[in-house]
């Protein structure tokens, strides 16, 4: 079985490290497992190639000019009637867009799509009106917990029948030990080597809920004098988190450490994972928390409270409110016992139940479904 994945890529986050966990595991149970990305003219991605090519997976690049590419869909369509995969696997709107129309322009048998996610711009009409169109040229989807499964019923009229349920998969075995982290990173910030540390680990964007976060440890601050904050991501909102760091009194208890390329070694020095979402479709963030044994503070919207349990793995608290994100924080971080708990908690809920095992074998399954049909 010959499958092609395709997706639009600028980074690697959520949905890009899934394939670097998915794919290899396709083939090696016999699925001809390849990755299409495409990719924009000054973002050839050539680090994220690389590790999809060390990893065994057959990878192109196709260059999308902008958003509405009209010579991309001839050359994409060229390509398709050259491989002839027996399903095309789209990934995110604009693989999904470019996607189903050459694989019927170029008759691949089988189409599917992954919902990764619940942005709100695919609520805006013209968005819902053009993912209804291409539910109907889809044969089925993956949504990536019961979250977007519910949203891609609700606002894109998926068909239910044909909608499945794959959660993201991570294995605590490809995470490097990081037996210095914790030293290494309070010695970098001049920090003592009892201090606590708050972290989160994301892209600066509105989504990710930071101002209350922010809020909500200058709030706890008072109470726990040794703890700080490290940030860890880059995006268009840090001037903004800075400058709200200082006007709140914590500037220097919070430590942005721009982009980093070795994100284990910051989990591995924390204490806490603070995560103040206002939406998100997954959080394999969430998965990489727990595999490191860290309590996560979060809240409840969208997937999160598949991923996390209240009392049992971390603490969630409503979005935007940084007065129970103080409360979270100060429950967690004057506690060791609690923390420790509920971090062990939370890897053992990742080797049960969000194992890349279960994750391959679900889409292995999706696959076959398919083939069982024609």
């Amino acid at each position: 079985m010959r499958v092609i994945h395709l997706s639009k890529m600028t980074g690697a986050a959520g949905s890009e490290a899934h394939l670097l966990a998915l794919l290899p595991g396709l083939r090696a149970r016999g699925v001809d497992a390849r990755l299409w990305v495409l990719v924009e003219p000054d973002n050839p991605l050539d680090e994220y190639i690389a590790r999809a090519e060390a990893l065994g997976v057959p990878a192109e690049r196709l260059t999308i000019r902008r958003d509405l590419d009209s010579a991309l869909l001839w050359r994409l369509a060229r390509h398709l009637r050259r491989e002839r995969p027996d399903i095309l696997h789209t990934h995110l709107i604009h693989a999904d867009l470019y996607g189903v129309v050459t694989a019927r322009l170029a008759r691949v048998p089988r189409v599917i799509s992954s919902r990764h996610n619940d942005d709100r711009f695919r609520t805006r009409l013209p968005v819902r009106l053009l993912n209804r169109a291409l539910w109907r040229g889809t044969d089925a989807g993956i949504a990536i917990s019961g979250a977007i499964r519910a949203f891609s019923l609700r606002v894109e009229g998926a068909p239910a029948e044909r909608l499945h349920t794959v959660p993201y998969g991570l294995d605590p075995a490809t995470i490097p030990a990081q037996p210095d982290a914790r030293a290494a990173l309070r010695a970098a910030l001049g920090l003592p080597a009892e201090a606590l540390l708050v972290g989160s680990v994301c892209r600066l964007i509105e989504q990710k809920g930071l101002l209350y976060g922010l809020r909500g440890f200058a709030a706890a601050a008072g109470q726990v004098p040794g703890a700080h904050y490290v940030i860890a991501g880059n995006g268009p909102l840090r001037a903004t988190l800075e400058a709200e760091a200082r006007a709140l009194g914590v500037g220097e208890r919070v430590h942005f450490l721009g982009w980093r390329d070795d994100a284990h070694a910051v989990f591995a020095a924390l204490d806490v994972f603070l995560a103040p979402s206002l939406w998100e479709g997954f959080g394999l963030v969430f998965l990489e928390a727990m595999a490191h044994r860290l309590p996560v503070i979060s809240t409840t919207v969208s997937a999160i409270p598949e991923i996390v349990v209240d009392g049992e793995t971390g603490w969630l608290v409503p979005p935007r409110d940084a007065d129970a994100v103080a409360g979270a924080l100060r429950a967690a971080l004057t506690d060791a016992q609690a923390r420790q708990a509920r971090g062990a908690n939370g890897r053992a809920r990742l080797e049960a139940q969000f194992t890349v095992e279960a994750m391959v074998e679900r889409t292995l399954a999706v696959y076959r479904g398919l083939e069982a049909r024609r």
